[in-house]
């Protein structure tokens, strides 16, 4: 059976392998799309898709296991699903774009022309950074490099990166001096995602660095809104970011439980979510 991946972002994908020029990591990021899919991977089906030897792809599943994103099997591996660990930013970028497009156009809609706010490096910040393209005289604070690439041709914004150390496989600049630089700053609005969203747990990210990073955001902001997938409700990831009640507006891209509305609402939160 053919192996099914999402190679549209690269045109080149054919000639890669036929001139053997393909790197070891972006392999590695195809079989974790794999792992998305289909929770699975056998290692002879891997070894004739990418024209290398079955002993490299051996090697490439002991990396993610390793990694703590696979969980090697006897001829080949399956998805660790348990894993507080995040997949690379490129694999979860792909994941619910939908969902993704939806929380963006409703959190356009709670920018102002003029505002100053912080975009956390979220794949969900992203797409808000694209929905926001239309805003005039925007100041966006960010330690996201994709979101500082996605608003390189925006003229009259201004853009400004937190300084800090780059995250390997996440594009987000993290550590002392990210927090000093995300710190420097007072705006009206952040805009926050996270993995995990608790009633008794609160908000959570799956990594110690990023909790850090948004919870001095939390602090730079007159309001938070969290942008989170319904997959990310009744989740408790590694690393507490904050309560619930720290934030003033949730945006979802479905309607949340009966039970998670009365929430909000007693901790005087408003819900937004699409009609449909």
């Amino acid at each position: 059976m053919p192996i099914r991946m999402n190679r549209s972002a690269d045109p080149y994908y054919k000639e890669r392998l036929v001139f053997g020029v393909m790197l070891a990591v972006e392999r590695r990021n195809l079989i974790l799309e794999k792992l998305q899919e289909d929770k699975k991977v056998i290692v002879s089906e891997l070894s004739q898709e990418f024209r290398v030897s079955e002993e490299t792809i051996r090697r490439d599943l002991d990396k993610l296991d390793k990694d703590g994103l696979a969980v090697k099997s006897y001829g080949g591996a399956v998805l660790n699903e348990n894993t507080s660990l995040d997949m690379p930013f490129n694999i979860r970028k792909k994941n619910n774009p939908a969902g993704k497009q939806k929380i963006a156009k409703i959190v356009e809609t709670l920018i102002e022309d003029g505002d100053h706010i912080i975009l956390d490096p979220s794949t969900t910040a992203v797409f808000i950074a694209k929905a926001l393209k239309a805003k005039e005289r925007l100041t966006v604070i960010t330690n996201s490099i994709e979101v500082i690439l996605e608003l390189s041709d925006v003229s009259d914004w201004n853009i400004i990166s937190s300084g800090g150390s780059l995250k390997e496989g996440y594009l987000a600049l993290v550590g002392p001096r990210a927090i000093e630089g995300l710190g420097a700053f007072n705006v009206e609005k952040v805009v926050l995602s996270c993995k995990g969203l608790d009633m008794e747990k609160g908000i959570t990210d799956g990594n110690e660095l990023f909790s850090q990073a948004k919870q001095t955001m939390l602090k730079s902001a007159k309001q938070c809104i969290l942008a989170v997938d319904h997959t990310k409700f009744g989740r408790v990831a590694f690393s507490k970011i904050c309560d619930i009640n720290h934030v003033q507006v949730v945006v979802t891209d479905e309607k949340p439980s009966d039970v998670w509305l009365e929430t909000f609402e007693r901790s005087g939160i408003t819900c937004l979510y699409p009609e449909n």
